[in-house]
């Protein structure tokens, strides 16, 4: 899971998703111009009435004064060396200059305000977030492999909110807060990284990361938080795969292998390298689901169902459609069969693996 140097961080941290309606820089500014507006307008109101003020240097007051006066008086420092003795100065200041001074520390104070409102939000979100997660799915790595078995889970009706993603690239967990994903930024290698991602209480484990290597190190380190978790990785070369499932994974897909074996089917015939394609490619054309069996069809043969059965699952064995012992289905079973999909919407794309 390499990346370039500027995109580390040096530490984890989870970063729930969140809509960003303007940047930071520019909420100041702006602030920052309505302050200025305010300033203005208080020493126009001061100058117009500056006969009413009386100042114990010179007891007059020109435009510097009138700046000055409304400086110290907006920031509710007042010297007293400048005081409104006239009924309209005091009027003004009672009813026009008063609510401006208000209005200039709400501005000025808000920010201040809103920044610790937002840290005191955001860690109650995490607290919450912490509390409720159980059974979820942690998706380490957010490429193309990742992206791709995500957009799958959530064909098949897995939540956002039960997905959570592990990356060390700050900008491909803001693509995945972009999509609506809970992300950890950090080495999925280390165990603090996982155990943030509540790795011992996740029901399956999904890893794409781009080394071999690194899928090795993630699966003996998430296995060892959670025994019971399913664990499925994926590696380049298919010589790598024995040492994943002995590190722990349950499955492991062979990418580079699986690539080339459909460049090949193709090859040798393109409609049926056009078929398995449509099988992979979760939510458009066909889909392989897994399900359990209805009690109509406890009984019945692999033939007589509604859909098109190509495997049953009994226990931990995995029987083709036509293995004799595959009929009469068993209510345990479940069957692994070719539906119609519905489609599914597209996720966004983060830098490529």
């Amino acid at each position: 899971m390499a990346r370039h140097a500027d995109e580390r961080v040096s530490g984890p941290r989870i970063q729930l998703p969140r809509r960003v309606v303007e940047r930071p820089l520019r909420q100041v500014g702006k602030r920052l111009l309505m302050a200025l507006g305010v300033l203005i307008v208080t020493v126009l109101i001061v100058y117009v009435d500056r006969d009413g003020y009386h100042d114990n240097a010179d007891e007059r007051l020109d435009f510097l004064d009138s700046v000055y006066y409304a400086t110290v008086t907006l920031s509710t420092t007042g010297y007293g060396d400048i005081v409104p003795y006239s009924d309209s100065a005091r009027l003004a200041n009672i009813l026009l200059v008063t609510p401006l001074r208000v209005l200039f520390l709400i501005i000025l104070v808000g920010t201040t305000l809103e920044v610790l409102t937002e840290r005191t939000r955001e860690e109650f979100r995490l607290n919450r977030w912490r509390s409720t997660l159980r059974d979820h799915t942690v998706i380490v790595g957010f490429g193309t492999k990742g992206r791709s078995a995500i957009q799958t889970l959530c064909a098949t009706g897995l939540r956002k909110d039960q997905i959570v993603i592990v990356d060390p690239s700050t900008k491909v967990i803001e693509t995945a807060n972009a999509d609506g994903f809970v992300g950890v930024i950090g080495d999925a290698t280390r165990s603090d990284v996982l155990l943030r991602a509540e790795v011992q209480r996740a029901r399956q484990i999904v890893i794409a990361t781009q080394r071999d290597d690194t899928a090795v190190l993630v699966t003996l380190t998430a296995r060892q938080l959670n025994r019971g978790a399913k664990i499925v990785a994926a590696v380049r070369e298919e010589e790598n795969a024995p040492l994943l499932r002995q590190s722990g994974a349950d499955a492991v897909i062979t990418s580079a292998s699986a690539a080339g074996r459909l460049l090949g089917l193709s090859v040798l015939s393109p409609s049926a390298g056009t078929v398995m394609e449509d099988l992979i490619q979760q939510g458009s054309g066909l889909d392989l689901v897994e399900r359990p069996v209805t009690k109509s069809e406890v009984g019945k043969s692999v033939r007589e169902t509604g859909d098109l059965v190509v495997s049953v699952l009994r226990g931990h064995r995995l029987l083709g459609y036509d293995d004799p012992a595959a009929s009469p289905l068993q209510l345990t079973d479940r069957v692994i069969t070719i539906v119609r999909a519905a489609p599914v919407t597209p996720l966004s794309m983060p830098p490529e693996d």
